[in-house]
């Protein structure tokens, strides 16, 4: 089964209070965006990787060149990521790094999505994904089930944007795959310590 990446990463994160933007934090020895790339680099499945990136952006370059050296070209001599400039929303920068596969993905390729503030994607969870969802017509989401009360603190707060949403807006249900609550997202710096003890963990 061969499939292509799309990583938003234009984000803002106005809620991390660190310096710079949080997929470029130092986690553990690499940044955020690093460990959100490693399992799907060490996948040779993974034809190609899209990163959707803030026009203004000046970390990436070295990153994807350290990257891209490290993983070599694909089987037809391509290099293996690309940056391209992203949108305001999430759903604007999944559009554009889909724009950016036309003529490379073929009509049956499996095109994933994962968030440039996820580092701890387990591959087991990967491979329970693409497991289920290889002859799937529609396709899903890893999803963790909900332990704790939630509440919005302002109606209308977030900007919404997964493919997921916009299936269902359509009136399709996309597969929901059980994934580890170890998948955490970067919100906080606070994050940054559970991340480090999650990556630590899975190396001992």
């Amino acid at each position: 089964m061969r499939y292509w990446l799309v990583m938003p990463a234009a984000g803002s994160g106005r809620r991390f209070a660190g310096d710079g933007l949080k997929q470029y934090a130092p986690l553990d020895g690499r940044t955020v965006i690093e460990w959100a790339l490693a399992p799907f680099l060490a996948d040779a499945r993974c034809a190609h990787i899209v990163v959707a990136l803030a026009p203004d952006d000046r970390d990436w370059k070295p990153i994807e060149a350290r990257l891209g050296a490290a993983a070599g070209p694909s089987a037809d001599g391509v290099q293996r990521i690309t940056g391209v400039g992203g949108g305001a929303q999430r759903s604007h920068s999944v559009r554009l790094a889909l724009a950016a596969l036309e003529g490379l993905a073929g009509p049956d390729d499996w095109v994933l999505v994962h968030d440039a503030a996820r580092p701890c994607l387990d591959a087991q969870d990967l491979e329970r994904l693409l497991g289920r969802l290889g002859a799937h017509p529609l396709g899903g989401l890893l999803a963790t089930p909900v332990a704790d009360t939630l509440k919005r603190a302002q109606a209308g707060a977030g900007t919404g944007s997964g493919v997921a949403q916009t299936l269902e807006w359509l009136g399709e249900r996309p597969v929901l795959i059980e994934g580890a609550a170890t998948n955490l997202k970067i919100t906080s710096a606070e994050d940054l310590v559970l991340a480090a003890a999650v990556l630590r963990a899975r190396r001992a």
